[in-house]
């Protein structure tokens, strides 16, 4: 399903990641950063794939909603577990959306 987001400008954070195989919680904390994100000022939306490539892209109002975000305490936890335990590879990329189109 699409994230519903408004006319553009706002924020894209991707993130990319190659995980390891074991679960070791991940499944969990997913589910708890998905609940906790959607209740976070200037969040918009989210979509995600995952197969051995995982592609997450979340929307945002501005750049001081992305900074919250990242200093939530919990998110900063859960940061911390998939640089130790879940992926072997990641990237973080943001980018200023400036148009966008659909069908």
């Amino acid at each position: 399903m699409f994230a519903h987001t408004p006319k553009p400008p706002y924020y894209a954070v991707i993130f990319t990641s190659l995980k390891i195989e074991e679960d070791r919680g991940y499944s969990a904390m997913s589910e708890k950063m998905v609940t906790l994100v959607q209740k976070q000022e200037g969040f918009l939306g989210f979509e995600s794939a995952r197969e051995n490539l995982g592609i997450t892209v979340s929307y945002w109002r501005d750049e001081t909603s992305i900074l919250a975000w990242k200093a939530v305490l919990a998110h900063k936890q859960a940061q911390e577990r998939g640089k130790d335990t879940w992926y072997s590879n990641y990237k973080i990329r943001i980018a200023k959306v400036e148009r966008d189109y659909e069908k």
